[in-house]
């Protein structure tokens, strides 16, 4: 079964801010609109202020949605030791291998990694089943929320990696409702978000708008969700086994 993730809010504290508004009630927003996914997202934040911020995100939205940490292996580890309902990390190709994400965190958490290259997706192929979860596949367009990103793939370019893997991948960069739909058709399990719905002066319509974009787009293929120990969901996709962990 393809994994349907549909849309993911990456969150942003200062586009959070630009109306007043802040990360949670943007987050509370975008899950009262569809999303289903969160990833706290604080690339400046001290270990203890993320792991705050981590632990209000999960306990606003509850069961609602899926809580994820960008990066911070140390921040998932901690919330969930603390009893908050987060379901795991997204890391980057730079961050901790997803081997030590996957044996700390456990079997049934939420590990998500950054794949953007033929490289990255022979890297993950030669991993034992189960390692990774999912794929965040960018940057689909230039985008200024990570002004270091590689080159834009495009929809074609993101549909090339898509069908090179039996993982869900969710596209991220620049996505707008425009691309929802070519998105979907090129092999995407869902569309990450960043500043369509942090920016927004109404975060829980943007993410409306996205989701019903979504939706219209589908093809009717669900999502198989379990829980992950932590509170969270654990995506779950049906690919082959691999070979031995590199």
């Amino acid at each position: 079964m393809t994994a349907d993730v549909g849309v993911y809010l990456v969150t942003d504290p200062v586009l959070c801010d630009r109306h007043g508004l802040g990360v949670l009630a943007v987050v509370r927003a975008a899950v009262h609109g569809g999303v289903r996914i969160v990833q706290v997202r604080d690339k400046t934040a001290s270990a203890r202020d993320l792991l705050a911020l981590t632990a209000a995100v999960a306990d606003a939205v509850g069961d609602r949605a899926t809580v994820v940490v960008d990066d911070r292996l140390d921040v998932a580890l901690a919330a969930r030791h603390a009893g908050h309902a987060v379901a795991g990390v997204h890391l980057g190709q730079s961050d901790v291998p997803v081997t030590a994400a996957r044996a700390l965190l456990g079997a049934d958490a939420h590990v998500g990694l950054t794949a953007n290259t033929p490289e990255h997706l022979a890297a993950v192929d030669r991993l034992l089943r189960g390692t990774v979860d999912l794929l965040g596949v960018g940057v689909v367009h230039p985008t200024t929320t990570k002004p270091d990103h590689p080159p834009a793939l495009g929809h074609d370019g993101f549909a090339r990696i898509a069908a090179a893997t039996d993982l869900p991948c969710v596209a991220i960069g620049g996505v707008g409702p425009d691309d929802v739909a070519p998105l979907r058709a090129a092999g995407a399990a869902g569309v990450a978000v960043v500043s369509g719905i942090c920016a927004a002066p109404d975060p829980a319509a943007a993410a409306a708008a996205l989701v019903a974009a979504w939706d219209a787009a589908g093809t009717g293929h669900g999502a198989d969700r379990t829980d992950d120990g932590g509170g969270g969901a654990r995506l779950q996709a049906g690919r082959p086994d691999h070979g031995a962990d590199a």
